[in-house]
C-alpha cells in the first residue's frame, strides 16, 4: 500500500506536468481574445480535474497490468514455436483489442453510410491481420522500412478510388485505432516475443507493431469506402452546456459518467478473459503477480473511466467553441501558431505517450530519453497541427501533405537505425489519441464552421496529420543520436603517435609500409 501511493503521487506529479499547461493556454485564450461562456469554462476545468486523475491511474494501472500481460502472452507464444498457433493468437489478439478501442465508437457515428458494426469489424479485421504481419516481421527478422514502403504504396494506390469525403475519415481510423487500450498490450507484446530471440536486433525489432497495426485499419477503411462508395460523412457537431449553478454542473457529468463505466467494462473484459484463458492453459502465473495485475487492471478502469468522461464532456465542447470564436476573428490566420502551441503541449497528456516513452528509454537503457522523445513528439505534433489548421483556413486537400509526408518518412527510414524507424512509426499511432479526437478534432471542427469549409474534407484528417508529422521528427532525432554517438567513439580514441603505436606492435607483428 506505502509502495502503491508513493507511485501514485509520482504519477500525479506527471499527469499535472502534462496538463497544466494546456489549461494554461485555453485560460490566457478566454481571457483575451476568444472569450467563451462561464458554462463552458467551468466544465473544461472540471474535465481538465478529471482528465488529470485519470492519467494518474491510467498510467499506474498500465506499468502493473497491461504491460505484464502484454509481455508473459508475447513471451509463452514465441516459446511454443508453432507458426500456426502464434498467428492465430495474433490474429485473435488485434481483433478482440480493436474491438475493445472506445475510440472506435466516435469513428462509427461519423461514418452514416455504412452501418457502425459493419465498419467496427471492418477495422478490427484490419487490425488483426496486420498485427499477425507484424509478429511475423519479428520472428523472421524482416526490415521494417521495405514492409512499410510496400504497404504505404498499396495505401495511397487505393486511395486513389475512393471518395474524397470519405478519405480523411478512412486516414484517420489509423490513429483512433491505436488508443490507450491498444498500445499498452501491443507494445508489451513485441518486448515479451523479443525477449526470447537472442540476435543483436532483437532490441531492435522490440519496436514496429503498432506501426503496422496503424497501417492495417486505413487501408481496410479504405476498401470498405470502395464497397460501400458512400457519398458523404454528417457531423454532428459537440453539444455546447448551459448551466447556472454547481449541482447542474455535477449532474452533467453524473449523467455521462455511467456510459463509460459501462463502455470501459465492455473494452476490458475481452482483454481479461483472453488473459484468464492463457492464465490457466499455459502462464500459471502466481497469486502474489496475480493479485499485482488484478490491482493494476482495477486502476486502469478507474483512469480510463475518469480521463474518457473528463475529455468528452468537459474538452470536447470547449474544443469546438474555442475554434469557432478565434476562426471568426478578423485576424483568424493566429489560429495557426496557436494551435501549434496547443498541439506541442497537449500530447504529453496522451495517456499511451507515457507507456511509449518509457518502454523506449527502458529497451536503449537510457540512450533515448522520455524526455528527448516527448520533445520530438511535441514538435511533430505541433507542425501537424499547423498544417491542419491552414487546411482547414485554405481547402487544401489532404493528399497534398500526406503523400510528400510520407514519401521523406519512408526516405529517412533507409539512413537512420533501424530501431528509430520502428519508434518513429509507433510514436505517430500513439500520438492521436484521445486528446487529439476530443479535443483537437473538434477545434479544427469548430474552425471549419465559422470559416463555412467542408467539415468532413477540412476537419477530419486531423488525426492522420498528428500520425504522420512524429514520423519525421522522431527519426530525425535518431540522425543526431547516431552523430552524437560517432562523435562520442571519436573523442573516447585520442590519436597515438607513431612511436607510441610502434611500441605497442608485438615483436613478431608485420608491419606494412
Amino acid at each position: 500500500m506505502k509502495n502503491s501511493l508513493a507511485n501514485l503521487n509520482e504519477k500525479l506529479s506527471e499527469a499535472l506536468r502534462a496538463v497544466l499547461p494546456v489549461i494554461a493556454i485555453v485560460m490566457v485564450l478566454c481571457f483575451t481574445i476568444a472569450p467563451i461562456s462561464a458554462s463552458i469554462l467551468l466544465c473544461f476545468l472540471m474535465g481538465a480535474a478529471m482528465i488529470v486523475v485519470g492519467i494518474m491511474f491510467f498510467t499506474l494501472g498500465a506499468e502493473m497490468s497491461m504491460t505484464p500481460m502484454g509481455e508473459r502472452v508475447g513471451t509463452a507464444i514465441t516459446k511454443s514455436k508453432n507458426l500456426l498457433l502464434i498467428i492465430a493468437i495474433g490474429f485473435i489478439l488485434g481483433f478482440i483489442i480493436t474491438i475493445s478501442e472506445p475510440d472506435l465508437q466516435v469513428l462509427a457515428e461519423q461514418v452514416p453510410s455504412v452501418p457502425n458494426m459493419t465498419l467496427i469489424l471492418s477495422v478490427a479485421v484490419g487490425v488483426g491481420t496486420f498485427l499477425v504481419v507484424a509478429l511475423l516481421r519479428m520472428l523472421f527478422s524482416i526490415p521494417l522500412p521495405q514492409l512499410l514502403v510496400v504497404f504505404y504504396v498499396a495505401v495511397f494506390i487505393v486511395a486513389g478510388f475512393v471518395s474524397p469525403d470519405f478519405l480523411a475519415v478512412a486516414f484517420d481510423s489509423g490513429g483512433v485505432t491505436t488508443g490507450p487500450m491498444t498500445v499498452p498490450f501491443i507494445m508489451a507484446l513485441g518486448v515479451g516475443i523479443s525477449a526470447i530471440r537472442n540476435d543483436p536486433h532483437a532490441s531492435d525489432d522490440s519496436f514496429g507493431l503498432v506501426a503496422l497495426c496503424s497501417i492495417g485499419p486505413v487501408l481496410a477503411v479504405l476498401i470498405l469506402g470502395m464497397v460501400f462508395n458512400p457519398g458523404e460523412s454528417t457531423y454532428t457537431p459537440a453539444a455546447v452546456p448551459e448551466i447556472s449553478n454547481s449541482v447542474e454542473l455535477w449532474d452533467l457529468f453524473r449523467v455521462a459518467l455511467p456510459t463509460y463505466l459501462r463502455e470501459i467494462a465492455i473494452s476490458l473484459l475481452p482483454i481479461v478473459i483472453f488473459f484468464g484463458i492463457f492464465q490457466i492453459a499455459v502462464l500459471r502465473l502466481s497469486k502474489r503477480r496475480l493479485r499485482k495485475i488484478i490491482v493494476g487492471l482495477v486502476y486502469t478502469y478507474v483512469g480510463l473511466v475518469l480521463f474518457l468522461t473528463g475529455a468528452n464532456v468537459g474538452f470536447m465542447p470547449a474544443g469546438n467553441y474555442l475554434g469557432q470564436v478565434m476562426a471568426s476573428l478578423d485576424y483568424n490566420w493566429i489560429i495557426i501558431p496557436i494551435g501549434m502551441l496547443i498541439g506541442f503541449f497537449i500530447v504529453k497528456a496522451e495517456p499511451a505517450v507515457y507507456v511509449l516513452n518509457k518502454q523506449v528509454e527502458e529497451i536503449t537503457d537510457g540512450g533515448i530519453s522520455a524526455k528527448a522523445m516527448g520533445t520530438a513528439l511535441s514538435v511533430g505534433v505541433a507542425v501537424s497541427i499547423g498544417i491542419a489548421m491552414l487546411r482547414v483556413l485554405t481547402g487544401i486537400p489532404i493528399l497534398w501533405f500526406l503523400i510528400p509526408g510520407y514519401a521523406i518518412a519512408l526516405v529517412i527510414s533507409f539512413f537512420v537505425p533501424k530501431i528509430f524507424t520502428a519508434i518513429a512509426f509507433d510514436s505517430g499511432g500513439v500520438a492521436s489519441g484521445p486528446m487529439t479526437a476530443t479535443f483537437l478534432l473538434p477545434f479544427a471542427q469548430g474552425a471549419c464552421i465559422a470559416v463555412g469549409g467542408n467539415i468532413v474534407t477540412d476537419a477530419f484528417g486531423v488525426v492522420s496529420m498528428v500520425a504522420m508529422t512524429p514520423l519525421i521528427t522522431i527519426q530525425l532525432l535518431g540522425m543526431l543520436y547516431q552523430l552524437q554517438k560517432r562523435r562520442d567513439a571519436r573523442k573516447e580514441q585520442p590519436a597515438l603517435t607513431p612511436a607510441l603505436e610502434f611500441e605497442l606492435l608485438d615483436d613478431d607483428a608485420i608491419i606494412e609500409l
